[in-house]
C-alpha cells in the first residue's frame, strides 16, 4: 500500500522477514518468521525489540521556562497529578472530554526544563491539535519528527540495553533519563506495554536501524511484531485505545482511578479542573453502572471483541460486551476484558458469552491474567 506512512525501522523489517499489515496509517510489521506464538513466548521469557516509531512524540515548553506552568497547563486536560510529578519521573495519563469520556491515553514526563508526551498513533494528529488549542498561551507544543521509538521488553531487556547504556541498571520503573551514547542522545523511560521489565527509547530517526541491530545482536533479543504486543498487553491487563477505551468510557468505568492522584481528587489540593470532572469525580465517589473485568472462558477458544456477555444461558439482555479477546500463551488459556454491569463484576462470577449462537461460561477474574514483572 504505498500511501502508508513508513518508520524509520522499514527496510530493517523487510530484511528480517516480517509480515507486514496496515495499523494507524503505517506499514508495520505484524509478526516475524517466528510466528506471533513464539514472539510472544520470547519476550515473557527472554526480551523482544518492537517499533513503535509510529507513537506520536511530543515536547511541552513552558513559555516562561518554569516546569510548574507545563504541569498546570497539562493539568486542565487530563485528570492527573502533573505538577507532583518529580524531574525524571513519567507518568501514565488520559485525556478526558466533558462527558467524562476518554480520548486518549499517553505517558507524560518531567524532564526539567519541559514535559514529554508520547500519545498513540492513531489519536496523534488530534492529540497534538488538542495540546496546541488549549496550552499555546503559556507552552509552546512541538511535535518530534525526526526522532524514532524503540521498545526493548522483557527479563533480557536490562542485560542487552547495558553495553550502550550504562546507568540503565540504576532505572527504576517509571524512571526516565537523556544519556548520550554511540547512537547519539537517546531518551529513555523503564516502562513499556508487555508487564515485562524494560525499556521504551527515542533516537535520532538517522540512527535507529543501526541501534536496533546492536541490540538484536544480543542473542537473547528477537523482533517482536504488533499481533505478540497484542496478546502481551492483553495478559499484562492493559487497555488499547479504540477497543476497550474510548471517547464514551470513563475512567472509573475503566478501572483505570490509579492514574488519577489525591491532588486530583474531591478535597484535594487541586480538585477537579479538567475535562469531565463532574462526571468522573461522581462516580468516583458513587461508582459507575459498569465496570471492565478479565474474563477465563471455558476451553480453548477465545471470546473475541464484540462477543455480547450474559448473566445466564438464558437471558435476553446482554449484561456486557468483550473489548479485547486473545489466547494467552503464557498463562497457556484464552482470555478476554469485557465490560460489564457493575453487579456482575465480582472475581468468581460466571457469565455467558454468545459465541456462533451458543451459550458459554466465562469466569470472572482479577486483571492482570499475569503479573507485572516492573523494576520497582
Amino acid at each position: 500500500m504505498p500511501d502508508l506512512k513508513r518508520t524509520p525501522l522499514h527496510a530493517l523489517h523487510a530484511e528480517l522477514g516480517a509480515k507486514m499489515t496496515e495499523f494507524a496509517g503505517y506499514d508495520m510489521p505484524v509478526q516475524y518468521p517466528m510466528g506471533v506464538l513464539r514472539e510472544h513466548q520470547h519476550c515473557r521469557g527472554q526480551a523482544g525489540l518492537f517499533d513503535v516509531s509510529h507513537m506520536g512524540q511530543v515536547l511541552i515548553v513552558p513559555r516562561t521556562g518554569a516546569i510548574k506552568d507545563a504541569a498546570l497547563a497539562m493539568e486542565t486536560l487530563v485528570p492527573v497529578d502533573i505538577l507532583g510529578l518529580s524531574e525524571g519521573r513519567q507518568r501514565y495519563a488520559l485525556f478526558t472530554n466533558d462527558a467524562g469520556g476518554i480520548e486518549d491515553d499517553l505517558m507524560v514526563a518531567n524532564r526539567g526544563d519541559h514535559l514529554f508526551v508520547v500519545v498513540n498513533a492513531a489519536c496523534k494528529d488530534a492529540d497534538i491539535a488538542r495540546m496546541t488549542d488549549k496550552l499555546s498561551d503559556t507552552c509552546e507544543v512541538v511535535p518530534v519528527t525526526d526522532r524514532a521509538l524503540i521498545a526493548l521488553q522483557g527479563p533480557a531487556a536490562e542485560a542487552a540495553l547495558l553495553p550502550i547504556v550504562h546507568d540503565a541498571p540504576n532505572m527504576n520503573f517509571m524512571d526516565v533519563i537523556t544519556v548520550p551514547s554511540d547512537f547519539g542522545p537517546l531518551w529513555i523511560s523503564r516502562s513499556g506495554y508487555t508487564g515485562e521489565d524494560g525499556f521504551e527509547i527515542s533516537v535520532k530517526a538517522n540512527r535507529a536501524e543501526d541501534l536496533a541491530r546492536a541490540l538484536l545482536a544480543d542473542v537473547n533479543v528477537a523482533p517482536i511484531g504488533l499481533g505478540a504486543r497484542d496478546s502481551l498487553r492483553l495478559e499484562a491487563g492493559l487497555c488499547l485505545y479504540g477497543s476497550d477505551l474510548d471517547t464514551t468510557t470513563t475512567p472509573v468505568e475503566a478501572g483505570l482511578t490509579w492514574a488519577i492522584q489525591k491532588a486530583r481528587r474531591l478535597g484535594g489540593a487541586r480538585e477537579g479542573g479538567f475535562p469531565g470532572h463532574d462526571t468522573i469525580l461522581r462516580q468516583m465517589s458513587e461508582g459507575a453502572s459498569r465496570k471492565r473485568v478479565g474474563l477465563l472462558p471455558d476451553g480453548r477458544a477465545p471470546m473475541r471483541a464484540g462477543t455480547e456477555i450474559f448473566a445466564d444461558e438464558t437471558s435476553q439482555t446482554a449484561i456486557g460486551t468483550v473489548t479485547s479477546g486473545a489466547y494467552g500463551p503464557w498463562i497457556e488459556a484464552p482470555m478476554s476484558m469485557a465490560y460489564v454491569a457493575s453487579e456482575h463484576a465480582q472475581k468468581g462470577t460466571v457469565l455467558y458469552g454468545e459465541v456462533r449462537g451458543k451459550r458459554l461460561p466465562a469466569t470472572v477474574a482479577a486483571l492482570p491474567f499475569r503479573p507485572a514483572q516492573f523494576k520497582r
